[in-house]
């Protein structure tokens, strides 16, 4: 197929999805199920066209999840962070570790796979999402005391590269089962992955910071062109370097973003419209990757995970994170354990063991579509109410 024809297809499928978008948000359809269903309407056969391509689609769900998680380090205040980082903190790595170790001993138990394949499965569906929570609290107006939508949007922006790291560890395990790896080994990679992240982002985001300082450019439009190019390298680089890459992009994020002060609005304004173009043709890829008739087959059997997740993993695995946080409140408490919203991520995740050949893991990408889409109907529609009911909206009593 020509490239022209390629463009044009791509262009119109994501201004459809655009034309959508405030009609969905009137009627409280998240953009991820406008944009995805856009994808799953054409390109399964119904037109003639068929994609189908886990490692091209595996690439630009990563590189578009890659700037979604910059955004939204550019959009993350240092208050927050001050206020947040503690509990946000502990949900968005042991959080992730627990979650995954109560789900996959579950799955075990009750369906016959292996346990890797089972812990594989957990880690894909253990992070939350960051742009479907950013979307539903800012639709809904939510504003909690106790800084509950802080520390939730706080979690969700952070809680990505641990998944990542132990999706990537246990999907080389499926490949190769017999090899083993120690926990020496993974600690090790461990480490490098965080703190060759976590340094080259820095610098990376200090060097972009300096450099614009120092150098005042007369047209404004270079400056989100030059910070571009630094979240380039900075993700890239951290990449080449063994760091952690979403890592590496949200700490440069939040750098240039606290630390930029000439063209701060520009820059904001270009990379807030960058961002909704990678959430839009993340989503429609995937759309166009996911055959409907496949989905079918798992339409009932993914209810189980989904249950788990929601109603035992999550919950469980926030209540052993908030131990060591004795102030926080029962009805804090409860309100995150059951707001735990899923969006493209998990998919995303789930491409990387499909694309690299592990046995089972289309199934698993399916099943894993259903957990999103559960999770997106059943919490996000729950956020509202629950806050209500708990009456954590900072405008009750």
């Amino acid at each position: 197929m020509p490239y022209q024809w390629i463009l044009l297809g791509l262009a119109s499928l994501i201004a459809i999805g655009i034309l959508l978008h405030h009609p969905s948000r009137t009627l409280g359809i998240p953009s991820l199920l406008i944009f995805m269903g856009v994808g799953l309407s054409i390109g399964n056969g119904e037109f003639n066209f068929v994609y189908d391509n886990l490692a091209v689609t595996s690439l630009v769900g990563s590189f578009a999840l890659n700037i979604i998680v910059f955004v939204g380090g550019i959009n993350t205040p240092l208050q927050s962070i001050k206020v947040a980082y503690k509990e946000g903190g502990v949900l968005s790595s042991l959080g992730v570790v627990f979650t995954s170790f109560i789900f996959a001993a579950i799955f075990y138990l009750i369906f016959d796979y292996d346990f890797i394949y089972c812990l594989l499965f957990a880690a894909v569906v253990s992070s939350t999402d960051a742009a479907a929570v950013f979307s539903i609290l800012e639709s809904k107006k939510l504003k909690l005391k106790e800084s509950t939508d802080t520390v939730l949007e706080f979690e969700s922006a952070t809680n990505d590269p641990v998944a990542l790291i132990m999706v990537v560890i246990l999907t080389a395990l499926s490949l190769s089962p017999d090899s083993g790896v120690s926990a020496m080994e993974i600690s090790q990679t461990l480490a490098v992955q965080v703190i060759g992240g976590l340094a080259i982002g820095f610098i990376v985001g200090k060097v972009c910071v300096l450099a614009l300082s120092k150098i005042s450019l007369q047209e404004y439009g270079l400056i989100p062109v030059f910070v571009l190019a630094c979240f380039i390298l900075a993700t890239y680089g951290s990449e080449l370097a063994g760091g952690n890459v979403l890592i590496a992009c949200y700490v440069s994020g939040v750098v240039i973003g606290n630390g930029l002060k000439r063209g701060k609005e520009v820059n904001k304004h270009f990379f807030n419209s960058l961002s909704w173009l990678a959430q839009a043709v993340m989503f429609i890829i995937l759309g166009l990757q996911i055959f409907p008739q496949q989905l079918l087959d798992v339409l009932w059997v993914a209810l189980v995970p989904s249950a788990i997740l929601m109603l035992v993993a999550r919950p469980l695995a926030v209540q052993l994170c908030y131990l060591p946080f004795r102030q926080a409140t029962w009805k804090k408490r409860l309100f995150i354990s059951s707001i735990g919203l899923k969006g493209a991520t998990p998919i995303v995740f789930a491409l990387i063991p499909a694309a690299a050949g592990v046995e089972g893991a289309l199934e698993m990408m399916h099943m894993v579509f259903f957990v999103v889409l559960y999770s997106v109907f059943i919490q996000g529609a729950a956020i509202e109410p629950l806050a209500k009911k708990l009456k954590l909206n900072q405008d009750e009593s």
